[in-house]
């Protein structure tokens, strides 16, 4: 299962169809991932967060000032122990 595009990620059940499609997507040999280790792919989700703003002007969007950065921040941190 190819994951779609994030941009039509409107519900908290999308989003973790969304997760569980890029899982599934992870170590395709057709299409290998740049950042398949844990290690690199946190690393780069960090980059990407702090650098976010830059993609947002490219495609003449403004980033959003309203998301839920705790609820993020909450599953990334569970999902370290959660079964």
């Amino acid at each position: 299962m190819t994951p779609g595009s994030p941009d039509d990620v409107r519900s908290r059940a999308e989003l973790a169809t969304f997760v569980r499609a890029l899982r599934q997507d992870l170590g395709r040999p057709e299409q290998p991932w740049e950042n398949a280790t844990l290690e690199d792919f946190l690393t780069a989700l960090a980059s990407w967060i702090e650098d976010s703003g830059g993609r947002y002007r490219r495609f003449g969007e403004t980033l959003p000032a309203d998301g839920d950065w705790t609820f993020f921040a909450r599953a990334l941190d569970a999902a370290t122990a959660y079964e």
